[in-house]
């Protein structure tokens, strides 16, 4: 932690637990202490820490081949396409290094759409209390302003609107507008979930009006929400897609993924030095193959109505607790103060990891291999540290 602070930006308000290995869901620190790891990674270790089969995938690609640009064809890279899109509803995939990435392809890929299709289209209406990432194009896709206010001028070209409000997405839509993107359930945005027939309504308009339809899978994707793509829990297909997060099993990899109707790039357009790189490819196929052949998704729903059960149960105890919400192995929990940073100490020291979501509101978001016995016991371990942060 001194090294940290003499060395390292002053960028995030990390715990003050240092981890050194990990397990499936639990990880352990320097000093030895166990934890069961309810973050896990920002929803990243989605087939658990140090998985045999990803780890045995990378030290095989290593000893292999580690990085030819794409000037050139590798085994990895195609093999990971080929999955991803043979289990999907996309036609063709693009491979970068992280969500923000992804996310500024499907933008780019958008405006490249409207430049050559819709009479020079561009702009792009999201939600409110959205989460897109952190470069300067992302920041503008926000619908966050606190994001963006230290960072003026932004990009131009985005309009947001309320999160689930079918009415006030019609009305912001002008003819300069080429597509609408949303996450299917607002993670970073405080997990919330569009009313049943949303996102359908946003598809039938979208379909109407001729506007492209972006998904933003950077964390419902890879099983989060108990199925493979989030846009599957909720039987809507978007024309692009970004990925990122639990794709790589660990490593940092992004990607977004197009229809072919949406595939307005030519050679030229887009690129990148590490995109597609065959050890990163390497690691994501062996985690994605993974989560298909061992049916992770439906463990991570069955392990989410679990875990809704547990927090429910704990909230009747506590009148601090206003809610509960979410799906699969992505939950919020809800306070009427601001008892999150109390609360995530004192879990921490109760040997569960949280994130701190709000100053009122901690989230879930464990490994989707997790065990009904590890759900009880974070379970145990919570209702501990709330009662300790309350004392």
């Amino acid at each position: 932690m001194d090294v940290e602070s003499k060395y390292y930006m002053f960028l995030v308000r990390r715990q003050p637990v240092v981890i050194e290995r990990g397990e499936g869901t639990r990880v352990w620190d320097v000093d030895g202490k166990e934890y069961l790891d309810f973050t896990s990674g920002w929803a990243v270790n989605n087939v658990g820490h140090a998985n045999p089969v990803v780890a045995d995938a990378i030290a095989e690609q290593a000893r292999t081949l580690l990085q030819t640009s794409n000037q050139f064809y590798t085994v990895p890279q195609l093999k990971l396409a080929e999955i991803l899109v043979e289990n999907s509803a996309m036609d063709k995939v693009f491979f970068c290094n992280s969500g923000t990435e992804a996310n500024e392809g499907a933008i780019k890929l958008a405006r490249r759409y409207g430049a050559t299709r819709r009479n020079g289209a561009f702009e792009i209406i999201t939600a409110l209390n959205s989460f897109h990432g952190r470069t300067m194009m992302n920041v503008a896709a926000t619908g966050q302003p606190h994001y963006q206010e230290l960072f003026q001028p932004i990009p131009p070209g985005f309009s947001h609107v309320p999160f689930d409000d079918i009415e006030a997405l019609k009305g912001a839509v002008t003819d300069r507008t080429v597509a609408i993107m949303l996450e299917p359930v607002q993670a970073e945005g405080g997990v919330n979930i569009p009313s049943q027939g949303y996102l359908q309504n946003v598809r039938d308009f979208c379909d109407e009006n001729e506007l492209l339809l972006i998904f933003d899978e950077v964390q419902t994707g890879l099983g989060r929400l108990g199925t493979l793509f989030g846009y599957e829990s909720f039987g809507v297909e978007p024309d692009i897609m970004a990925l990122a997060k639990g794709l790589g099993g660990g490593v940092p990899i992004g990607a977004f993924m197009a229809k072919d109707d949406a595939c307005a790039f030519v050679p030229g357009d887009h690129g990148s030095t590490f995109g597609g790189n065959a050890l990163t490819c390497a690691a994501a196929h062996a985690s994605t193959k993974y989560l298909i052949d061992n049916d992770v998704p439906a463990n991570a729903k069955r392990m989410g109505d679990r875990i809704q059960q547990g927090l429910d149960a704990i909230k009747a105890k506590f009148d601090v607790i206003n809610e509960v919400r979410g799906m699969g192995c992505l939950w919020g929990m809800f306070f009427e103060s601001d008892v999150s940073p109390a609360v995530v100490g004192a879990c921490n020291d109760a040997g569960l990891l949280l994130n701190p979501l709000r100053p009122n509101a901690v989230r879930l978001m464990p490994p989707l291999t997790v065990s009904a016995d590890e759900i009880d016991q974070a379970m145990e371990r919570l209702e501990t540290g709330i009662g300790n942060a309350l004392a």
